[in-house]
């Protein structure tokens, strides 16, 4: 009976550990994705007026390493963690910041992502980092830093699309036509690093709706789904 009763609590204190290593595994990846979202739901109209706080959303790559369109604005960036580094979106003028005392800033930021090389030697993929710049509006025009934030390892690709309307477009430019400054939609699609290609898994997708139709002059409200 007691060889019985041990098998059963041995069986059970595995089943246990086993789905604690899972939840803990899952935690950064619901944690990356709560953010991306929040980022993308929050995007602003860009600005009408000669000040432009908020810039326009232009995904205009300079080049592509492998499958990643490559963008120039933070070309710079060495991310965080060192190494080097891609930005693999567009500049996204997002209403996400987070107002407090010590912060002059209004909520507007600036956010783009980036792909860095891990410093961590048996790491099977890059880090996502997270660049944020709030002070949008510098004096003398001198662009400050952005904070880079650690959001996920093991990632071997990022990629966004845009919706809008009828079909997914690999890039967006808001300039080009006045009477639909925002896509409908964006999809990010995060592929992560496996050992083999028999491990990998199919790219982990994110559709987030923009409840927001930005024109030349008017802010109207277009309806959207759930993630």
């Amino acid at each position: 009976m007691l060889a019985a009763i041990n098998g059963v609590f041995y069986s059970g204190l595995k089943l246990r550990n086993r789905s604690a290593a899972s939840l803990e595994k899952s935690l950064p990846l619901t944690q990356a994705l709560t953010i991306l979202k929040r980022d993308l739901a929050s995007i602003a109209p860009p600005s009408t007026n000669t000040t432009k706080l908020i810039g326009e959303l232009q995904s205009s790559p300079t080049g592509t390493s492998g499958s990643q369109p490559q963008f120039g604005s933070l070309a710079g960036a060495t991310g965080g963690m060192s190494g080097q580094s891609s930005q693999v979106s567009p500049d996204f003028y997002t209403l996400s910041g987070l107002l407090d005392s010590d912060s002059p800033w209004p909520n507007v930021q600036k956010v783009a992502y980036l792909l860095v090389d891990s410093t961590n030697r048996s790491a099977l993929g890059k880090d996502l980092i997270r660049a944020v710049t709030r002070n949008l509006l510098p004096a003398g025009g001198i662009e400050e830093e952005p904070v880079e934030q650690l959001l996920l390892t093991d990632v071997s690709d990022v990629l966004f699309f845009f919706f809008d309307g009828t079909d997914w477009q690999e890039s967006w430019d808001s300039t080009a036509d006045e009477t639909m400054k925002l896509p409908r939609a964006i999809k990010v699609q995060l592929q992560m690093a496996s050992e083999d290609r028999a491990s990998q898994q199919p790219p982990i997708e994110l559709v987030v709706p923009l409840t927001v139709e930005a024109s030349t002059n008017t802010t109207s409200q277009a309806t959207g789904g759930a993630q």
